[in-house]
């Protein structure tokens, strides 16, 4: 099954690390995702730009609202996200616990919704 973890930064507490740090676990971080995805376990990921960076859009009644940055203001922000293999949650939030990254924020661990059965009950 595939789940997406979602990551969120304290922003604050991110820019707290020194850089020798951040680069040092950015480092393990990007060899620990070539090692997942020579597995056949990370699908795919990415880092995002900073929240200042985004545009939220909204269609209500008929209307459409572009927002700067995140529509929700929060204290941790969507950094990034990794698209897994797993047979299991509880191997996804294990796979998820081994990331630095929550140590500054948090990641959730949503299961993917599987888009083709879905496709084929509302036959598209």
């Amino acid at each position: 099954m595939k789940y997406l973890l979602l990551v969120y930064i304290d922003r604050e507490m991110l820019e707290a690390v020194p850089a020798e740090e951040y680069d040092s676990q950015m480092r393990d971080c990007l060899r620990k995702a070539d090692g997942l995805q020579a597995q056949g376990t990370l699908l795919g990921f990415n880092r995002l730009e900073a929240p200042a960076q985004a545009r939220t859009v909204r269609v209500r009644e008929g209307r459409t609202s572009v927002f700067d940055g995140p529509f929700a203001e929060t204290k941790e922000v969507l950094a990034g996200y990794n698209l897994i293999e797993a047979d299991s949650i509880e191997q996804a939030v294990e796979l998820a616990r081994q990331f630095p990254w929550v140590r500054y924020g948090s990641m959730e661990v949503r299961p993917v919704a599987d888009t083709d059965a879905e496709r084929a009950r509302v036959g598209a």
